[in-house]
């Protein structure tokens, strides 16, 4: 299922979501959300922080968001030394 969606250009996002704790306003919680999606529409963080505005209570302060290939070319590093262990 994820090797499909990253071949279609899904990334990796890891979204940092500060919100007010419902019962103390003047505190800050931490959340930590991550899944595959679409840089840089996110389509599935979108519909996330819509049904946390809709259904929870807690109200959204500030998100971050981070997003990464999973997928990448191989890479080919040239060594410049070689150990031999007997």
């Amino acid at each position: 299922m994820h090797l499909g969606r990253q071949l279609r250009g899904y990334r990796l996002t890891t979204a940092e979501i500060l919100y007010h704790m419902p019962d103390h306003p003047s505190v800050l919680q931490s959340f930590i959300w991550q899944d595959f999606d679409l840089v840089p529409d996110y389509p599935v963080l979108r519909r996330f922080l819509a049904f946390w505005q809709r259904e929870l209570d807690g109200k959204l302060h500030s998100v971050r968001v981070a997003s990464a290939d999973v997928i990448t070319p191989g890479r080919w590093r040239h060594s410049q030394f070689t150990f031999s262990l007997h």
